[in-house]
């Protein structure tokens, strides 16, 4: 079911990317990994695809963007079912509904009602309980969800569905359906929470049912049940479609482009994306006079670019980032880990002003002795360096007036500090035990990240994953603290001359303490060590070992041919 759905998004990236309908041959070949495909082959395994998905329709022997559902169907004779669920919590994975509520909207006035207690198999939680009134004695031996999603299907027919907040009740329907059919609802849907939105911005600042209800002032009352809550949005249905018509909506189609979020801005730039691999890499914006503004990295640089005119808004500076780009540049990359180190690297150099977290050596600091004391520093001690100064610095003082022996081994300050926090919150001292709180929090934060650098500056290792080019391998020697030497291995002889040259690279010993140039990548190096991904191997320092790995190692994750650096502009 999933493979179907992922189908499905690409072969509409794919219409979007060529802007306009595509063959059934190319299609097939693009989604399916074929060589080739006749008509017929192709036809027979987009069939299923095309015909799942209202977004796709044939288009002769081309899949084409079908039209907006509800395009040809008048307001006045469209029949509506409205619906509410009561779950037994908010994640249609794993709670599951408890009742259905539902009323039928026909020639703008309310007609049959439809209500069913569900068994959801689960005892209810008591917030639940006390939310919506519900028991578990009055729901036991009430019909399974499947069989309750399926008495509501047949009430609701052909009908256009609306709710209130409708991600929430059509994610527990859609699921239910997928069990029942393999597929989820195909028909449009009406979101009262969006179509308020718009249609009340400035009247009002709450779309929520309570609030809604009271606005309109509607006979029914919203009380956490399904059929009152159903009946109120009914009531709010036929006043938003008044003001809708007033605006100029005429069709179901219409009705539902007033009620979908607005798209972004930044939307129309989603063309900058076309033709990026799904492989892993690194990836620049840049602005119309080519400076780059934002360096990142990604396992799959199609899908992470795409992301990014999609989803929802992003942070402050990547959003303005977003409204300057004028071209997307990317790098593929053999293995995200590659793409880690390139990443660092592109960062130093060109500190693009979007990035949260550039790598900033220069403002890394120690923790070091002053007298009876720990102050932040930048001469290196083995208590270093530190990314964040600002949690140094709460570290420090948290240790303020610690024996010699806590401040030569930090760690043991931390019970008598949270007998400390004890006392003060006994003695309602709030504020005095906030303040001591974050500064034990922070304290634990650094010295946690402490032993990690710790263990990472003694790490003697190499890396091995597979390179951009066919046949390559990339091997990264990790020893004394830092990432050593990167080689790129050939087939044959060649191979050992460049593991012996990478393992000379190592055999500088292990300074006393970590150089702050080197902290960002070793923690790279750390974090794919914890969760190695699927393509890379950990070899000891041994010539042997990394050869045989080399020789074993999958190829690149890209399976499509590879393409030179290249860039997307507008």
């Amino acid at each position: 079911m999933q493979l179907r759905l992922d189908a499905a998004d690409r072969l509409v990236e794919l219409i979007e990317e060529r802007r306009g309908p595509v063959y059934a041959e190319e299609a097939a070949r693009r989604l399916f990994a074929l060589r080739h495909a006749p008509v017929g082959l192709a036809r027979s395994l987009l069939e299923e695809v095309v015909g799942d998905d209202t977004r796709l329709a044939w288009r002769g022997d081309a899949v084409g963007l079908a039209d907006p559902p509800g395009a040809d169907l008048a307001l006045e004779d469209a029949p509506f079912v409205v619906v509410d669920l009561e779950t037994t919590g908010l994640r249609p994975g794993s709670s599951r509904i408890c009742e259905i509520g539902a009323v039928r909207v026909r020639g703008f006035e309310l007609a049959e009602e439809f209500e069913l207690l569900v068994d959801p198999g689960v005892p209810l939680a008591a917030a639940i309980s006390a939310l919506t009134g519900l028991h578990d004695a009055e729901l036991r031996g009430q019909p399974h969800p499947s069989i309750a999603v399926r008495r509501f299907l047949e009430f609701a027919g052909d009908a256009v569905l609306v709710a209130h907040n409708a991600r929430f009740d059509l994610a527990f329907i859609d699921r239910e359906t997928e069990r029942l059919t393999g597929g989820r609802l195909a028909g449009p849907v009406v979101d009262t929470v969006g179509l308020a939105r718009r249609l009340l911005a400035g009247r009002t600042r709450r779309a929520g049912l309570a609030s809604l209800a009271q606005f309109f002032g509607t006979e029914a009352r919203p009380c956490h049940r399904a059929l009152p809550d159903a009946q109120a949005t009914a009531e709010i249905l036929l006043q938003l479609i008044g003001l809708a018509q007033e605006r100029g909506a005429r069709t179901v189609a219409d009705l539902v482009d007033l009620a979908a979020p607005r798209v972004r801005k930044v939307y129309a730039k989603r063309t900058l994306a076309f033709g990026a691999p799904a492989s892993p890499g690194v990836y620049l914006f840049r602005d119309r006079h080519d400076q780059v503004l934002y360096v990142g990295r990604a396992r799959d640089l199609r899908a992470r670019l795409r992301s990014y005119f999609r989803s929802e808004r992003q942070r402050p500076a990547v959003e303005a980032a977003l409204f300057a780009l004028e071209r997307i540049e990317w790098r593929p990359m053999g293995s995200e880990v590659e793409a880690a180190i390139e990443e660092l690297r592109l960062l130093r150099e060109l500190r693009p002003v979007a990035n949260a977290r550039n790598a900033r050596p220069d403002r890394y600091v120690y923790l070091r002795r002053r007298g009876d004391k720990l102050v932040c520093s930048q001469t290196p001690t083995p208590l270093g360096p530190i990314r964040s100064r600002a949690r140094a610095r709460l570290a420090c003082r948290a240790l303020d007036g610690a024996s010699e022996e806590e401040l030569e081994r930090p760690e043991l300050a931390l019970p008598r500090l949270r007998a400390r926090l004890r006392h003060l919150a006994d003695c309602r001292r709030y504020e005095d035990a906030a303040r001591l709180r974050d500064r034990i929090r922070a304290l634990e934060q650094i010295l946690n990240y402490l032993r990690r650098v710790e263990s990472l500056r003694h790490a003697r290792c190499c890396l091995v994953v597979p390179a951009l080019e066919p046949g390559f391998v990339r091997a990264i020697f990790v020893a004394g603290g830092r990432v050593a030497a990167v080689r790129t291995l050939p087939r044959g002889d060649g191979a050992r001359l460049e593991v012996e040259a990478g393992l000379a690279e190592t055999n500088r010993g292990t300074p006393d303490h970590l150089a702050a140039e080197e902290l960002d990548a070793l923690l790279a190096i750390g974090t794919f060590l914890r969760r190695p991904p699927p393509e890379l191997r950990v070899a000891p320092l041994a010539a042997n070992e990394i050869l045989r790995l080399a020789a074993a190692l999958p190829p690149a994750l890209d399976g499509e041919p590879r393409a030179r650096p290249r860039a997307r502009a507008a």
